[in-house]
C-alpha cells in the first residue's frame, strides 16, 4: 500500500523525511550495527497504473462492479489502488471500510471469506494520516490474497470496526488498539488485551519512549534499553 518507507526510488513519490539506523532510534546508544544506514521515507502520490498484473485487475474490476451495483462510485470508496512488492492493496476511505469489506466477502468472483487479522502502523511524518490499519484478506475459494488499508489522523484515530463482517478480528482489533491507540468504532469490547488496564500510552507507536524498567532475572540485573552500554 502507499506506505512511507516502502516505495522504490522510481515510484514517483514524495520524500517526507529520512530514517537513520536500522530502527530509527534516536538519542540512545546504537548497538544494532546500522548506525550509518540512511533511508529516505517516501509516500506514493497516486495509484499504480494498469494493468496491475495477475488476478489483480480482475479483483479490482469485480469490486468496481459490486460497488456500482450498490450505487457507490469507485472513487467514493477507494482512494488508491497500489501494487507493490507483488501485493495488491486497496486504500479504503474510512467510512466505507465495512461496506467494501462485505462486498469483497460476499461478491461473486471475489469471495474473500477470511480476514487474517489487522496490523497497526504509525507514521508520524504522514500528516493527517498518521495512524494506519492494514487488513490482509484471503479468498479460500479462489486462492487469492489482497490487503485493505485505511488511515486516520493522530488527532482523531477512529476507524470503523470490521467485527460485524469478520468476527475473527475481535482480538486483533483489541491488540491494535492496545499497542497503537487506534479506536475501532463499533467493536463490542474494545479494551486492552496485552498491557495492564491502567497502562499509560501505546507501546508500538513511534513516539513511545524506548526506555523501560530494570529487570532482574535469576540474579542478573538488566538495565532499561536507554541505559545500556554502546559497543563502538
Amino acid at each position: 500500500m502507499s506506505r512511507p518507507g516502502d516505495a522504490p526510488e522510481d515510484a514517483g513519490g514524495d520524500v517526507v523525511g529520512a530514517r537513520r539506523g536500522m530502527f530509527g532510534v534516536r538519542g540512545t546508544p546504537d548497538t544494532s550495527g546500522y548506525g550509518r544506514l540512511m533511508r529516505e521515507v517516501v509516500t506514493l502520490d497516486g495509484s499504480s497504473p494498469r494493468p496491475y498484473g495477475g488476478y489483480f485487475d480482475d479483483v479490482v474490476d469485480r469490486l468496481g462492479d459490486a460497488l456500482q451495483g450498490a450505487g457507490i462510485e469507485f472513487a467514493d470508496a477507494i482512494e488508491k489502488v497500489v501494487v507493490l512488492h507483488d501485493q495488491l492493496s486497496l486504500r479504503v476511505r474510512p467510512r466505507m471500510l465495512p461496506q467494501v469489506a462485505q462486498l469483497l466477502r460476499d461478491g461473486p468472483g471475489l469471495r474473500f471469506e477470511l480476514c487474517l487479522g489487522v496490523s497497526g502502523v504509525h507514521y508520524p511524518q504522514d500528516a493527517g494520516h498518521e495512524m494506519h490499519a492494514v487488513y490482509p484478506l484471503k479468498s479460500i475459494t479462489y486462492n487469492r490474497r489482497i490487503r485493505l488499508e485505511v488511515s486516520a489522523p493522530d488527532s482523531d484515530p477512529h476507524i470503523p470496526s470490521l467485527f460485524a463482517v469478520y468476527p475473527t478480528v475481535d482480538w486483533h482489533e483489541r491488540e491494535t488498539y492496545d499497542f497503537f491507540g487506534i479506536v475501532f468504532d463499533g467493536h463490542p469490547s474494545l479494551t486492552r488485551i496485552e498491557m495492564p488496564d491502567d497502562w499509560h500510552g501505546h507501546p508500538q507507536r513511534k513516539d513511545y519512549p524506548l526506555g523501560g524498567i530494570p529487570i532482574e532475572y535469576k540474579g542478573a540485573h538488566v538495565p532499561p534499553p536507554d541505559q545500556r552500554r554502546a559497543y563502538n
